[in-house]
């Protein structure tokens, strides 16, 4: 049997674990499987792009599990009263095939998506990091401000989208939250002056230029969560030239990231080497660091890890049979119960 997880199974897990502590503990298993960094088979996801958007898919496994992700990026679903974003995800046991979970990953990548930016953080951003910008105010903002607010102690957000309905739809979700003050601003620019993080989530799918260069100010950290395939940028080039950057895999991040528009020599440094200790995160108070974060299959690897020990945790979601159970293994054709009967003789007319 598989484990087959549904939206209402993951906001479960959410409701009863609390989301502090579902973000902690996702923090904690991506964290735990960057550090085994070499032992996975890795390789860029495989995209579909067209016009309206892509889908994609996006594999990976170590020795003992395989998993992958379908997803997709379709910024005028919300005029369909679809979502940006749609993923599903598979686990399966590398020694058999066999899948052992299938779960949804829509609520979850924002989940996981979050947590890794404040992974990334908790070593680029300075240590007295306070308050934060966040552009893009849409499906997902509450995660990315949430999991700050928690987890790395971010009590100001300075708030700006383009869309004055997805602001106005954050602050109703958060604006009770103690200890978390929030700042609609008129502007990006006005958004990010003085904020110690800035974290973009925009969704348009071109080449954007959402920060700038004289936007930036010695000691900033940047996420850049919205530029995650080839033709779709966040960041002016300045930016990164100003800065020192991290990806998550690099041969990705160079066709899909901010980091597009850099010759191929420009220098950055695989974010695992941090959390290794082999390469050094922030180097000073003043020094500007960027996270090209275009979203990569290990965290979604970590992320159905999570789901699938949480659900067996708390005792959710359902078996299904998406691979026969057969007394003889070899007896595939028995599993569809047909009794074969011969083609009737056509008479000649």
């Amino acid at each position: 049997m598989t484990t087959l997880l549904t939206t209402h199974d993951v906001a479960r897990i959410s409701q009863t674990l609390g989301l502090p502590e579902v973000f902690k503990r996702m923090v904690g298993y991506i964290e735990a499987d960057f550090l085994r960094w070499l032992e996975f088979d890795k390789s860029a996801r495989v995209a579909s792009h067209t016009e309206d958007g892509v889908i994609e898919l996006m594999p990976i496994a170590d020795a003992a599990l395989y998993s992958f992700k379908y997803v997709n990026g379709h910024p005028k679903n919300t005029r369909l009263g679809l979502p940006t974003v749609m993923a599903v995800g598979l686990l399966a046991e590398v020694a058999t095939g066999r899948p052992e979970l299938v779960s949804e990953l829509t609520l979850t990548t924002a989940i996981r998506t979050a947590a890794t930016s404040v992974m990334a953080a908790r070593k680029l951003a300075r240590k007295d990091a306070k308050s934060m910008a966040l552009i893009g105010n849409g499906a997902q903002s509450e995660f990315q401000a949430l999991a700050f607010h928690y987890l790395l102690g971010i009590n100001e957000i300075r708030l700006f989208d383009i869309d004055p309905a997805a602001t106005a739809k954050l602050v109703s979700h958060l604006q009770n939250l103690p200890g978390l003050t929030l700042k609609v601003c008129s502007s990006t620019a006005d958004a990010v002056r003085g904020a110690d993080i800035i974290t973009t989530v925009t969704a348009d799918k071109r080449n954007a230029v959402i920060i700038t260069p004289e936007m930036v100010e010695a000691g900033m950290h940047i996420n850049g969560v919205g530029g995650d395939c080839p033709g779709k940028t966040e960041m002016h080039r300045g930016v990164l030239e100003a800065a020192k950057v991290f990806v998550e895999f690099e041969p990705q991040s160079r066709i899909e990231g901010d980091l597009q528009q850099m010759p191929a020599e420009f220098e950055v440094t695989e974010f695992w080497r941090v959390l290794k200790g082999l390469s050094s995160g922030r180097d000073s108070a003043e020094q500007i660091t960027f996270f090209d974060s275009v979203g990569f299959a290990l965290e979604d690897f970590s992320a159905l890890r999570l789901l699938h020990d949480c659900a067996r945790e708390l005792g959710l979601g359902q078996d299904v049979s998406l691979i026969p159970t057969m007394a003889d293994p070899k007896n595939l054709f028995g599993q569809l119960g047909l009794a074969v009967v011969p083609v009737p003789t056509l008479q000649a007319a």
